[in-house]
């Protein structure tokens, strides 16, 4: 299984999600989406598991920091990924995809049932 993580490598929630995989001996790939960015098809393949309002994290200051104009015309994962193109930091961290699934978020709870799969 290709594992691929990605996030920023300043995140808290990422670091988390990175050493909980490194601690279980599980070979993975980073993305720094920050530096790498993210492409539309990408983007297109995480909304195909993950509904746009879980992948765009309106609760931290990037969305906040949008025009409330801008904020009310985001009403699906169409009008999401040009903003997620955009603004990398908007998407929610960590996405993980497993090469069959892609997942948003980390707890041990969550990764201990995804790759007891």
């Amino acid at each position: 299984m290709a594992i691929t993580l990605y996030g920023i490598p300043n995140c808290d929630t990422v670091k988390k999600a990175r050493t909980w995989l490194e601690d279980q001996e599980i070979a993975y790939t980073f993305h720094n989406f920050k530096k790498d960015g993210v492409s539309a098809e990408l983007i297109t393949t995480w909304l195909k598991d993950i509904p746009w309002d879980t992948l765009v994290n309106r609760k931290g200051t990037t969305w906040r920091g949008l025009p409330e104009q801008r904020r009310n015309g985001i009403t699906d994962g169409i009008s999401a990924t040009p903003l997620m193109l955009e603004l990398p930091s908007v998407i929610k961290r960590p996405v993980l995809f497993t090469g069959k699934q892609a997942y948003v978020g980390f707890s041990d709870a969550l990764y201990q049932e995804i790759f007891s799969q």
